[in-house]
């Protein structure tokens, strides 16, 4: 393990059991979001992010959840150099 780098974003996950009762679901739900951050970490400011899942999702649809997460992680976008 490296030393920490300020130079990019991090980022922190929550998926209350109350919104998701399965683990298989918090699992897949973090998984996702972890993902979409990775695609899109160097379009993102250098700061701590925490994605939080504020409400249960009318679908547990994979493809549904990553645009969602991708969405809204983009209106973070780094100001441009």
């Amino acid at each position: 393990m490296g030393p920490p780098s300020a130079l990019t974003a991090r980022l922190g996950v929550v998926v209350p059991k109350r919104f998701l009762k399965a683990a298989v679901w918090r699992n897949l739900v973090k998984r996702l979001g972890r993902e979409q951050f990775r695609l899109l970490r160097s379009k993102l400011p250098q700061n701590d992010l925490i994605l939080r899942l504020a409400v249960k999702p009318a679908t547990l649809d994979r493809k549904l959840l990553a645009e969602e997460i991708r969405r809204l992680l983009l209106k973070l976008k780094a100001p441009e150099k």
